[in-house]
């Protein structure tokens, strides 16, 4: 199932804010801080990433009958 509009609308926005704070970190605060906020950044971007295959996924195994080769192998 994908994620609501709202829920993803929200990630993509907190995910701009944590770009801007990364911005400002990167030009007062030690290397751990900027560290940290980048590997919020990846996890949003993966989590908005990683549904929308998981979606794609489930489609083309549902199409195929569970066989997401289509016969392939």
């Amino acid at each position: 199932m994908a994620l609501n509009a709202n829920v993803e609308e929200g990630l993509k926005e907190a995910e701009g804010n944590l770009r801007n704070s990364l911005y400002w970190a990167s030009k007062n605060e030690k290397p751990y801080v900027c560290v940290l906020i980048s590997k919020m950044i990846s996890e949003i971007d993966s989590l908005i990433r990683i549904d929308k295959f998981s979606d794609k996924l489930e489609e083309k195994m549902k199409k195929n009958g569970n066989d997401i080769f289509g016969g392939f192998f």
